[in-house]
């Protein structure tokens, strides 16, 4: 069976599982999740590609105030011979007349990170589950609403965090769970991708050479450029501390307790802009963001966590992990795994490769045909699977609204450090100390959850 193939999943029972109140708003029909879409920009379009090509699910409606993005999402829907959505455009709150649809189970988020908070509140007040992208909010306080709304309405929201359900991440969870780190002391994780093409380019493409960014660009340079001009901080830490968290139980038995962040001086974008764009004036634009962001954690259980947020620079892509403990190490940029006593040779690092097979996660072993062919190497189809599977079945999603809020406050407890002259920053514990009983259920099995 291919991806194109794919045919609805069954529902499975849901006895003994967290079970959303049935006074909740659902599909008419059980096995169809209806989608509504809030910003069909690049990574919108992403997640429109995997819905269309489900059987369980029907996209009823998008909304995005650009043409040029509602026009590359038409033609994703022609081109597969689907319904076209009601689209919902014309101003900044175009969003709010697709969430008052009584035909839509459920919202998935891919707008500039300004607008995710009152989008996701507005979203659970009007019943649906939320999938939001990365990240939550802009400030703590924001962190803080997210959490009331989810308590008042009682909705599901989840960060799609991709990363969580990257393959080796998931082979290094198994790998975990069946002890073969021993008693877990350090991890690492970060955002180290040379974005600088990204940020930048010529307003003809989406990634040009150029050195501008703006409205008058194309894809994230519009808006995400502005960030590293206005905040000093890790902006984006999530893709390194989902995994991190569901390495060391954090929420579930487990939590970060503080944090430290520093930050590099700043000079690679400017270097940059100079370099494809001689005596463009943007070259002497006063990054505020440094170069390199490094953040030290410290946990209830007294292991320690150190991210990175590292996009302005030259460098290969990485995310830096490195899961460390009394009986091993695995570290992923140069894909070496550790195993005190069963390794290879004594000291000398094992290439990771047939670990990582040996130890593959029961969720890929089963779905990797499924996953062929999605974004980024087909975690993108697991995290879109696991949302609307959790929406299919009326329960809690597997990356829950505990474990999206710790993942993404990370952004204005670092910014605040820096402010305050690397100062620590006491993390806010938004599960109210039900962390402490609360078990770790994350991809225990092949259920897609």
């Amino acid at each position: 069976m291919n991806r194109r193939d794919f045919v609805k999943q069954s529902a499975i029972g849901v006895a003994g599982l967290t079970v959303i109140p049935s006074g909740t708003l659902f599909a008419r029909n059980a096995d169809k999740v209806r989608l509504g879409y809030i910003g069909v920009g690049l990574r919108g379009r992403s997640h429109i590609s995997e819905g269309l090509l489900r059987d369980d699910v029907e996209i009823v409606a998008i909304c995005d105030i650009q043409e040029s993005s509602l026009k590359y999402c038409r033609q994703q829907f022609v081109k597969v011979n689907k319904k076209l959505p009601a689209e919902y455009t014309g101003g900044l709150d175009a969003y709010k007349r697709l969430l008052e649809r009584k035909d839509i189970d459920a919202v998935i988020i891919a707008t500039p990170w300004q607008f995710h908070k009152s989008q996701a509140i507005d979203a659970m007040r009007a019943g649906k589950y939320v999938g939001c992208e990365v990240i939550a909010g802009i400030s703590l306080e924001d962190h803080w609403d997210i959490l009331k709304a989810h308590e008042e309405t009682k909705m599901p929201y989840m960060t799609l965090e991709n990363v969580c359900y990257r393959r080796d991440v998931m082979a290094v969870l198994n790998m975990v769970r069946q002890n073969l780190f021993g008693e877990l002391v350090h991890c690492e994780g970060g955002y180290q991708h040379d974005l600088r093409g990204i940020l930048f380019n010529d307003g003809k493409s989406f990634y040009g050479k150029g050195g501008e960014y703006g409205p008058n660009t194309m894809g994230e340079s519009q808006w995400r450029t502005q960030w590293n001009i206005n905040r000093d901080g890790d902006i984006y830490p999530t893709h390194g501390a989902g995994p991190v968290m569901h390495y060391l139980d954090i929420n579930h038995g487990n939590r970060f307790t503080n944090l430290v962040s520093f930050s590099s001086k700043s000079v690679g974008l400017n270097q940059y802009i100079e370099k494809v764009s001689p005596g463009n004036k943007n070259a002497k634009i006063k990054f505020r963001n440094g170069d390199v962001t490094t953040t030290m954690i410290n946990c209830a259980n007294g292991e320690t966590v150190m991210l990175s947020h590292d996009v302005h620079l030259p460098r290969p892509y990485s995310l830096g992990f490195r899961v460390q403990g009394t009986g091993g190490i695995w570290m992923d940029v140069a894909n070496s795994i550790y195993i005190e006593g069963k390794s290879a040779q004594e000291d000398v690092w094992d290439k990771a490769d047939a670990w990582l097979e040996k130890y593959d996660h029961p969720l890929w072993k089963k779905n990797e045909h499924l996953a062929e062919g999605a974004g980024h190497g087909g975690m993108d189809w697991f995290v879109f699977n696991a949302f609307v599977m959790a929406v299919k079945e009326r329960r809690q999603t597997p990356i829950d609204v505990y474990d999206s809020l710790t993942m993404s406050v990370i952004t204005p407890l670092s910014e605040k450090s820096l402010k305050e002259g690397n100062t620590p920053q006491q993390f806010p514990d938004f599960t109210r100390g039900k962390w402490k009983q609360s078990k770790n259920t994350f991809a225990l099995d092949d259920s897609g959850f």
